[in-house]
């Protein structure tokens, strides 16, 4: 007996101390990864390389989240018709950030292989190229929310009040297009040559910025005086601005994996058109399924400015949330294209399922939370009860799919980073738009479940891109992919 009782004793010992030691492990990898490491990504245990490179990118994609939370917290203290006005407006400016992401899936595609192949100087000639093409595309987008706000704002349903009190905010942030698409594209080169901490980095700077102008620009302080809701815009404008300015000191005075001279600038029109032709995909399938997110809102608009208010709180909350996860996607991305470069394709392949099991874990606790508790996280916004009651309805329902979400952010990345933008680009229109689109009107319109059925539609659509793109991955085309 005492014996036995000697053996347990020592087994429990051996197990605390292998405990300690796990502890200490992941210490040691939490603070390399937030630190910035520099190590061989083809050759590192996997695991520890989805670690190192999923916890930046995650709290990356966290940061960019506050942008949309803080200046939707402030702005609520307006009313519905400013809250609504931003979602309005961020419905259009969906295209920006689809060319943003477009260019950014093109830019993570050719750095990353370039990484992998160990050519890091034709990835920072690449990462310049994205940069020339990302700006001149950005700069012809912008020109007609300047100069076309009020009427952009009516033709997305707003009424003539709404849009002549608010259309400032639309202009101030269409013209912001530059800067949006810089912190992307840059962001993205980081990211897929393994610096992905200097991402992290440069939008923990831009959140600061905005999170102190927001309030002191909308309501004004001292001297400074109260701007409404063209303050977010500027505020959110100043904060992307500065961060674009410490990426480009990064690129050029850093001693990263991509560093700049004036020289990689010169146009290289053979980069140009393949970067173009790998962004052509993303920017497709980003504008498909952001294009079916506005038609969406024009269908919950029927319903009056507190369904779209509602609707746009409950969708800031949802993005807050998935955000983390694309950071997840981001890290398979990069791994399927540096292991595609490195000559790894089953590498590549198990990054990519490991990855998605990791992401359903994360979002499976997210969704039961939202769909538990989700009127605590609509009045953080806004007191109305008209709007908190379909804010709850749309969190709820919306956060059911949150598993099928996880999996399918990681297969569409994955697919991106191997090269391949098209496969994702018809998917997305299949589930988005003969899918999506019409099942929201045939479910709001015609069986009268009104803004709900525009959220049921959103869950099933989700769902089914999910599955398609399972089969579409698991099938290993896009290992034979050349970048």
């Amino acid at each position: 007996m005492l014996k036995q009782l000697l053996l347990l004793m020592q087994s429990e010992k051996q197990t605390g101390s292998r405990f300690r030691q796990k502890l200490r492990e992941y210490s040691t990898l939490i603070r390399e990864s937030l630190a910035g490491s520099e190590q061989d990504y083809t050759s590192l245990r996997l695991g520890e390389a989805i670690f190192l490179l999923a916890v930046p990118m995650v709290l990356e994609m966290v940061m960019e989240s506050v942008f949309a939370i803080a200046d939707i917290f402030f702005v609520s203290r307006l009313g519905a018709d400013a809250v609504a006005a931003v979602g309005l407006t961020e419905s259009m400016m969906t295209l920006v950030y689809a060319l943003a992401v477009g260019f950014s899936a093109g830019t993570t595609a050719i750095v990353s292989r370039r990484i992998g192949e160990k050519h890091p100087g034709e990835a920072s000639r690449a990462a310049a190229q994205a940069i020339l093409a990302g700006v001149f595309v950005a700069v012809i987008l912008a020109l007609p929310g300047i100069f076309y706000s009020y009427e952009l704002l009516r033709l997305m349903g707003a009424t003539h009040e709404l849009a002549a009190a608010n259309h400032g905010y639309t202009r101030i942030m269409f013209a912001g297009n530059v800067v949006i698409v810089l912190l992307f594209v840059i962001n993205a080169a980081f990211r897929s040559a393994g610096d992905a901490a200097i991402s992290m980095r440069v939008l923990l700077v831009a959140n600061g910025i905005n999170i102190v102008l927001d309030p002191l620009l909308i309501f004004g302080w001292g001297p400074v005086p109260a701007l409404g809701i063209e303050g977010a815009a500027i505020a959110t404008n100043i904060g992307r601005g500065l961060a674009v300015a410490f990426q480009f000191y990064i690129l050029f005075k850093g001693n990263k994996r991509i560093k700049l001279s004036p020289a990689h600038f010169i146009p290289d029109f053979g980069i140009i058109a393949s970067l173009v032709k790998l962004s052509i995909g993303g920017i497709l399938q980003n504008i498909i399924a952001t294009a079916s997110w506005i038609v969406m809102v024009r269908i919950v608009s029927a319903f009056g400015s507190a369904a779209v208010a509602g609707y746009t709180i409950a969708i800031r909350i949802i993005i807050f949330a998935l955000l983390p996860s694309w950071g997840l996607s981001n890290a398979a991305a990069t791994l399927v294209g540096q292991n595609l470069g490195a000559g790894r394709p089953d590498r590549a392949s198990r990054a990519a399922w490991i990855t998605g099991f990791a992401n359903m874990g994360l979002l499976g606790i997210v969704s039961l939370v939202f769909i538990i508790f989700p009127g605590h996280f609509i009045r953080l916004f806004i007191e109305d009860p008209a709007v908190i009651d379909l804010g709850v309805s749309c969190l709820r329902i919306v956060s059911a799919g949150f598993l099928f979400y996880a999996m399918g952010m990681v297969m569409v990345q994955s697919l991106n980073g191997a090269g391949d933008t098209y496969t994702p680009t018809l998917l997305n229109f299949i589930c988005f738009w003969l899918i999506e689109i019409p099942l929201s009107w045939y479910l709001a319109m015609k069986m009268g479940l009104e803004s709900k059925g525009v959220f049921y539609a959103i869950v099933i659509a989700e769902s089914t891109l999910t599955l398609l793109g399972m089969y579409v991955f698991s099938k290993g085309r896009w290992k034979l992919k050349k970048v």
